[in-house]
């Protein structure tokens, strides 16, 4: 080795033997560790309601808000386009009508998978499909009245043959009770009521606490990304409740139900804006006929029209609502003010009492009657509209009522098992056609989730008509004669017609509020 070699050697271990002491002595913290990569911040919209959840399961959850988280964590073969009425693809990414509308070819979007890892494919959705019917819960009737089979085309391709064309079919596709879900997570045979398994849709349950909250995350097996990361809802148990908590900056928005005179007074505060939705939800009064003295018909007339709606509408609404005269909403093609032309605007106390002296009642053989309402899935105001139907009922001086209520969950247990004489009830369409105002509630055997209150075979046959006619006008004559058998008969009343009120802070924004009512987390985000 040369010399020089060797003193550059010696030079090059005496300063890695220097640099090697130096940090060697330094102090832990004086290393200048790298730079830590911030995780990107969740977005979350905190809602706040009165509402309540039913059944987390799609063969049996019949209500509005129920059938609003369902949408949010499923999706059924076709969606409304937020905004309009237009029927879009949803899990079906194509379909095929053959047989004049008796046979639906769908095909499947590829790729998705349910929150257990099972893939959605044609065999799934058959038994999701199958499982409605066989559980027979309350909306079966959506598939029990139309659908004669289900087959599997090939892995991703369903066959639906109907019993005999349906002109909406399309709209009865995209209600929760045909959402698909995984035969991994859900009992074949039974309902699993507080399942948070969910379908295939924009977000999944991350927590469930009855009546306290839900918590729901963006779906990473979903096909869309949602506007914000994480949903929380909180259950509130009134208005009052309700209020306060948008008030003060708990929650971000505050959804059904706020009082008519809270939304008046937010409608005033700056950091607050209230967003009003076109309604097509009505309100209702149910007389079991099968339960004396409402199996009398004359009762039921006599009642019909001495309600006061005008009353109900002022008094308890303030004026945020209108009068309704059938079941199909006004505005809607194929209404008619049946009630009106049978009853007049009302009260009409003078027929009403005719009606009852014909029934054998008088003012001292006074007709008895218990008139139930639920305290809170309605909003405050039920036990008012209670009351005010109780005041003019008895305006006649023939008629005296006791008021009753139950929570949610005991009033329609007690609805269904034919229990409760008189209850008052909303409805949120589940597709927007007439046919959805009128043959749940009057076609024998589809009304079981009111507790079957009437069954009419004449009118029976012409909801059935009705179903199948492609011809709009004829459909239209035939919802007509519909509504007048139903005025006459008077087995369910209308009360009145609403709109929908979202109350939010300034900053949030997407809030859709169209004729499909139910809200679409997905779309709400802050700016």
């Amino acid at each position: 080795m040369a010399r020089t070699t060797l003193i550059a050697i010696i030079v090059a271990v005496v300063i890695i033997a220097v640099a090697a002491g130096y940090f060697l002595m330094q102090k832990p913290s004086e290393i200048t560790p790298p730079p830590e990569e911030k995780p990107p911040e969740e977005k979350v919209i905190i809602i706040g309601t009165t509402d309540k959840v039913t059944d987390l399961d799609p063969a049996m959850a019949y209500d509005f808000f129920t059938w609003e988280v369902l949408s949010n964590v499923g999706e059924g073969f076709f969606k409304y386009e937020p905004e309009t009425l237009e029927l879009v693809p949803g899990l079906a990414e194509s379909y095929e009508v053959q047989e004049g509308g008796k046979v639906w070819i769908l095909k499947l979007r590829k790729g998705l998978k349910f929150r257990d890892g099972t893939e959605l494919t044609a065999e799934a959705a058959k038994w999701s499909i199958e499982r409605v019917a066989r559980i027979e819960g309350d909306p079966a009737w959506f598939v029990t009245d139309f659908v004669d089979k289900v087959e599997v085309v090939d892995k991703y391709t369903l066959k639906i043959t109907l019993f005999q064309p349906v002109a909406f079919y399309k709209a009865v596709l995209a209600v929760p009770t045909y959402f698909p879900i995984s035969p991994n997570s859900y009992p074949a045979d039974e309902i699993s009521p507080d399942n948070t398994a969910g379908g295939i849709g924009p977000y999944y349950i991350e927590k469930f606490v009855r009546d306290q909250e839900l918590v729901l995350k963006a779906n990473p097996n979903y096909y869309e990304k949602p506007k914000t990361d994480k949903i929380i809802i909180k259950f509130y148990k009134d208005a009052t409740a309700l209020r306060l908590a948008i008030e003060s900056g708990e929650i971000d928005i505050a959804w059904r139900t706020l009082n008519p005179s809270d939304i008046v007074d937010l409608k005033k505060k700056e950091d607050l804006q209230v967003i009003e939705g076109k309604g097509a939800f009505i309100r209702y009064i149910v007389f079991n006929s099968r339960i004396p003295p409402l199996d009398n018909k004359l009762v039921r007339q006599a009642l019909a029209a001495a309600l006061d709606r005008k009353a109900i509408v002022d008094k308890v609404f303030l004026g945020t609502v209108t009068p309704l005269y059938s079941l199909v909403p006004a505005g809607m093609w194929g209404h008619i003010d049946a009630f009106k032309d049978k009853y007049g605007e009302g009260p009409n106390y003078d027929l009403a009492k005719q009606l009852l002296q014909q029934a054998g009642y008088s003012e001292t053989n006074k007709l008895k009657i218990e008139l139930w309402y639920t305290p809170s899935h309605y909003g405050s105001t039920e036990a008012d509209v209670a009351a005010v139907i109780k005041e003019s009922w008895e305006k006649t001086g023939m008629v005296e009522v006791e008021i009753k209520s139950a929570e949610w969950s005991t009033y329609i247990e007690l609805t269904r098992g034919q229990g409760l004489p008189v209850t008052l009830y909303g409805w949120y369409p589940d597709y927007l056609d007439p046919d959805n105002f009128l043959f749940p509630f009057l076609h024998t055997d589809s009304n079981r989730w009111l507790g079957k209150p009437y069954s009419n075979p004449d009118l029976d046959v012409i909801l059935e008509e009705a179903q199948v006619e492609t011809d709009k006008s004829k459909r239209a004559d035939l919802y007509a004669e519909a509504q007048r058998i139903l005025a006459d008969d008077a087995p369910i009343v209308p009360i009145f017609q609403g709109k929908l009120f979202i109350v939010a802070k300034k900053n949030v924004k997407g809030i859709v509020l169209d004729p499909y009512m139910l809200l679409r987390y997905w779309l709400i985000y802050k700016e």
